[in-house]
């Protein structure tokens, strides 16, 4: 099923998100250090979104094959859609904002430009992933998000209680 596709798609946010904070924190240190202002709220957001998407992807990742009592399939649905909405918007801003500049040139305007690309890539991955898990919960419900093992654990379950109770009839 989709879901296949969903570790490397966790690989990938992952990886742009260290790209996106890197070019961000260039950006960013560049207002600081260089000139006398500080740097624009827009890259201060996107230096927020990645760190954003580090602790959501730790809680999609970790939560699902490790602490299955505190992972439901709407908080992962509501992280996913919720760092597609962050990086639309820091996307967005940050090209607004660069398209206002009177001038941009020099290693640090490239490297805004990239920020804006990245962050656009991964708006796009974020949404594609929210998509798929949109599709798969509401195609199969709740239980379609929990995994195989805990339906085989409580069919299981479910088949000996069946079976030893006092004139069941066993289907």
């Amino acid at each position: 099923m989709a879901f296949g596709l969903l570790l490397p798609l966790r690989l990938a946010q992952g990886f742009i998100s260290v790209v996106i904070l890197g070019l961000s924190g260039y950006v960013a240190h560049w207002y600081n250090a260089d000139t006398l202002t500080a740097s624009p709220a827009q890259i201060n957001f996107l230096i927020f979104v990645p760190i954003f998407s580090f602790i959501s992807l730790a809680y999609l990742e970790v939560t699902p094959r490790f602490l299955q009592k505190v992972s439901h399939p709407y908080a992962h649905l509501t992280l996913s859609i919720l760092n597609s909405l962050f990086y639309f918007a820091g996307f967005v801003a940050l090209s607004t904002f660069l398209g206002k500049l009177l001038f941009c040139r020099g290693s640090v305007c490239s490297a805004a430009r990239a920020d804006t690309a990245f962050a656009a890539l991964s708006w796009a991955i974020w949404t594609g992933s929210s998509a798929m898990l949109g599709l798969e919960l509401f195609k199969g419900g709740l239980k379609s998000l929990k995994g195989a093992k805990t339906d085989e654990i409580a069919q299981t379950a479910m088949d000996k209680e069946t079976k030893g109770a006092v004139g069941s009839v066993s289907v």
